[in-house]
């Protein structure tokens, strides 16, 4: 169906029902977005799947793992073996023969294996928040090249409209100007008109197919024909499950455990081993056998000490002081984006207020130029001034849509 500024060249009434039918067609087109199209939370799992750090987080669990059960393990190491020989053969070759077997096995110091297990489950928890953290990064591109796209579309649907709509303004103010009708000079406006919506139709064209493209960039697939529109979240998520402060609590943890460890590894592990000694005098004496215990204790040095603990300390403060960032960044981020939703809900409320002050401009001017009293140049320059209002209150439909993704996103919520 043709606009209804064109039945103006035409000779007939306007109809008053354009901006109505116009409004029905973006309702119906935003019910059907949140009935029928593939959600985000999809398209999410979708841009997961395709993302190069998603793939290293099965080997950072499984490293996670192995410190956790080396850390629950009797000894701080695994056991080693060591065989040794004794013998004259080489010089005197008396029959002196000796031969020893020694199992040594590593110890943990007090309180080594409880900071050594603190530490492991540090780790392991901050593999799982920094998985949830790169999830929410990932939602956050995802639900940019989403409302990128919604728009794109919409400029595209605005685009072919106009350009329609001209193309059939200015078959009909040529045929009126050759039947003497009207002047050259509405001739020539009504060809600007349709050469400037062409114009404009392939910017738009050119502008979807890069959203498309960047689209298919996160998720490995062509765009859904439908976009959603996302559901308000609990503003407890910001508090409680918010992805980024989870992983910079992590941090913290992790860093205080491995602090612990550098204050109890004073020294090396004190080895205790157990020696099995088989030997003989000369050819004539027997093999005698002897069992012994070896314990070694390395000594402590001071300055590793001091290294360690130190650089434990630097990370421990340094986590202390990301975590408080993160938790001032976050709720900034927050309020920020409720303003932002605020500011976009008031701009659609007064978009849509100019939509309705144009469109019944363009609808005098209709009834004006039908009748003769007024010029095409006049027309034009009402329906130019409906198509930005209309536009302009497509684009605040979607900026209050995106705005709203926004604001889950400030709060920790995925799709």
């Amino acid at each position: 169906m043709l606009p209804d500024f064109v039945c103006a060249a035409r000779h007939r009434p306007p109809e008053s029902g354009w901006p109505n039918r116009v409004m029905v067609l973006a309702a119906g087109l935003l019910l059907a977005m949140s009935s029928q199209a593939q959600t985000l939370g999809s398209a999410l799992e979708q841009a997961w799947t395709r993302h190069p750090q998603a793939a290293v987080f099965s080997a950072r669990e499984s490293e996670a793992q192995a410190r956790a059960e080396l850390a629950a393990g009797l000894t701080p190491g695994p056991a080693s073996v060591s065989l040794s020989n004794l013998t004259d053969r080489f010089n005197a070759n008396g029959g002196k023969n000796e031969w020893e077997l020694e199992l040594a096995v590593p110890l943990w110091l007090p309180g080594q294996r409880a900071a050594r297990g603190l530490e492991a489950g540090g780790a392991t928890a901050q593999v799982a928040a920094r998985r949830a953290a790169l999830r929410l990064q990932i939602a956050g591109e995802l639900r940019d090249a989403w409302w990128a796209l919604a728009l794109a579309r919409q400029a595209l649907d605005l685009g072919e409209r106009r350009d329609a709509a001209a193309r059939v303004l200015e078959a009909d103010v040529l045929r009126r100007f050759k039947a003497g009708e009207l002047a050259r000079l509405d001739s020539n406006l009504a060809q600007n008109e349709r050469l400037a919506a062409e114009g404009e139709l392939l910017e738009v064209r050119s502008a979807l197919r890069q959203a498309e493209q960047n689209y298919r960039l996160l998720t490995g697939e062509a765009a859904p024909a439908l976009l959603n529109e996302e559901t308000p979240a609990s503003a407890q998520d910001l508090v409680a499950t918010h992805p980024q402060l989870a992983a910079a609590q992590a941090a913290v943890r992790l860093a205080q455990a491995r602090l612990g460890v550098a204050q109890q590894n004073r020294r090396e592990a004190p080895e205790l081993a157990l020696r099995v000694v088989r030997d003989r005098g000369d050819l004539n004496a027997p093999y005698a056998n002897m069992v012994g215990v070896k314990l070694t204790v390395p000594f402590s040095s001071g300055a590793r000490v001091r290294q360690e603990t130190s650089a434990a300390q630097v990370e421990a403060a340094q986590a202390d002081a990301e975590l408080a960032l993160e938790q001032q960044r976050v709720e900034l981020d927050a309020a920020r984006a409720r303003l932002n939703l605020d500011a976009a809900q008031q701009q659609l409320a007064r978009a849509q207020e100019r939509r309705a002050l144009t469109a019944d401009t363009l609808r005098l001017n209709e009834k004006s130029f039908a009748l003769g009293e007024s010029d095409l140049a006049s027309l034009l320059r009402a329906r130019t001034a409906a198509f930005e209002a209309e536009a302009l209150f497509s684009r605040q439909q979607i900026a209050r849509f995106a705005a709203l993704s926004r604001l889950n996103q400030s709060l920790g919520a995925l799709p």
